[in-house]
């Protein structure tokens, strides 16, 4: 250190960590770099996102994918559309979403038990693979031996959801064959 430096506090690098990896950073990670048990990083992070709340900065902390990043909080983000680029992809099509949520609930699933459960092609997981939602995550014991879709971090993020165990419980009985017995 130089003359004049001064060793960066708690909240100054979690905020640089978190701003500067540009994705979600694990407690674990955290700790790490703090060089405290998870214990104490985590009550350093509230406290970080207590500090973010008050602060007025434009930006807030997001328990998100098993970690945490920085987002501009809803109301502000309409501002900011004319920096932010490049523009968002089309919304999915209804095909697309029925494919995710197959996948999303039954996963890991093959691309005929996708096609069996909708009565109609899966087609889609490719655009869904190219959104990067979903990837293969194996391959199964069938004959043939099958790929197996499973859902990604990027659509944990997409769907702001912490885990999978955050998908919201299915609620239309036409779906509810989707659920694992």
């Amino acid at each position: 250190m130089t003359p004049g430096e001064r060793p960066a506090g708690t909240h100054e690098l979690i905020g640089a960590t978190l701003l500067a990896a540009g994705r979600p950073v694990r407690l674990g990670e955290l700790a790490a770099l703090l060089g405290l048990g998870e214990d104490a990083t985590l009550r350093a992070v509230q406290a970080f996102g207590t500090h973010l709340a008050g602060a007025g900065l434009g930006f807030t902390l997001e328990a998100v994918a098993g970690g945490y990043r920085l987002v501009v909080p809803p109301e502000i983000a309409p501002h900011l559309a004319p920096v932010l680029a490049p523009p968002p992809l089309p919304p999915l099509s209804q095909a697309a979403l029925e494919v995710l949520a197959v996948i999303a609930y039954r996963q890991p699933v093959t691309r005929a038990e996708i096609e069996a459960m909708r009565g109609a092609s899966a087609s889609t997981v490719l655009t869904l693979q190219e959104r990067e939602l979903v990837k293969v995550v194996g391959r199964s014991d069938a004959l043939g031996h099958p790929l197996l879709y499973g859902t990604t971090e990027k659509f944990l993020l997409e769907f702001g959801l912490k885990t999978l165990a955050d998908l919201p419980p299915l609620q239309n009985e036409d779906f509810s064959h989707l659920l694992r017995s």
